[in-house]
């Protein structure tokens, strides 16, 4: 399958599962991939026949759905992000939900892949915010579509290259080291469950101090769509809790409810 036919067929599948083409353009190369593995797999020649075979068979759609997943990911992503998160955000929360008597943050973590993100904020709290950890509990819900990535996420094993944004002395001090892999130390892999829902079908229960929502819905679903699910995530955030979104992703337009973290990027505040 040619770049052109895979571009022309996701132009026209995307929009049927609620997606847009402007998020995928530069990942297409891993979506493109997963598919003709299933053309592959079915003997289809080309795009076309992959097409027709959708128009005929609804099941199908639930096979593209999860060959149409993204699963880019490194711990320390965006170190700005974290860096404002560990230096400001969770001092403010910390310090809001003490003065509340409350004794500890809930966080969530959405569309984790294999977990990088969310281990990204146990390391956070265990070795970068000691004076928080100190004072106050964390735990940590991390959730994906793929219930594959879910199991890779609960071994907490990774190749050093998605070590390679981490602070020297997170690296030293928060990983085991199992041959050519770094495993998590139990210390921070027992912050984090892990539970296989999709976003675009249930949230879990209760509501959350903070939410990491980055890279996944505001660059690859349709606009309404976003808007649906920003309506939920408000939702389950606590009065003055905050919402984390990718650093190159925007809130729909006509957004209301959420305030603009002073200089920090695609960090929000509940209003």
């Amino acid at each position: 399958m040619t770049d052109q036919a895979c571009i022309q067929f996701l132009q026209w599948s995307l929009p049927k599962l609620r997606m847009r083409w402007k998020g995928f353009r530069k990942v297409r190369g891993q979506v493109c991939k997963h598919i003709e593995r299933r053309l592959n797999a079915l003997e289809l020649a080309d795009a076309e026949g992959y097409r027709s075979l959708l128009e005929r068979n609804r099941d199908e759609w639930d096979v593209l759905d999860s060959l149409c997943r993204v699963t880019i990911s490194r711990f320390y992503r965006d170190r700005e992000v974290f860096r404002s998160l560990e230096q400001e955000v969770l001092v403010r929360l910390c310090e809001h939900e003490m003065a509340r008597g409350a004794p500890e943050l809930r966080c969530w973590s959405i569309g984790c892949a294999s977990g990088e993100e969310p281990y990204t904020l146990a390391l956070l709290w265990n070795l970068g915010a000691a004076r928080l950890s100190r004072a106050m509990k964390i735990s940590i819900l991390a959730t994906d579509a793929d219930p594959n990535m879910i199991e890779r996420a609960k071994q907490g094993c990774f190749a050093s290259g998605s070590l390679s944004d981490l602070p020297r002395h997170w690296r030293t001090n928060g990983f085991v080291r199992d041959r050519n892999r770094f495993c998590v130390r139990p210390e921070e892999r027992g912050k984090v469950i892990f539970l296989a829902q999709d976003i675009r079908a249930a949230e879990p229960a209760g509501l959350f101090h903070l939410i990491l929502c980055r890279n996944l819905v505001f660059t690859y679903f349709e606009e309404e769509f976003q808007k649906e699910i920003l309506t939920r995530l408000r939702d389950k955030l606590h009065d003055h809790g905050v919402l984390v979104v990718g650093i190159h992703e925007a809130l729909p337009s006509g957004t209301t409810g959420f305030l603009r973290w002073p200089g920090c990027s695609g960090i929000y505040r509940k209003t």
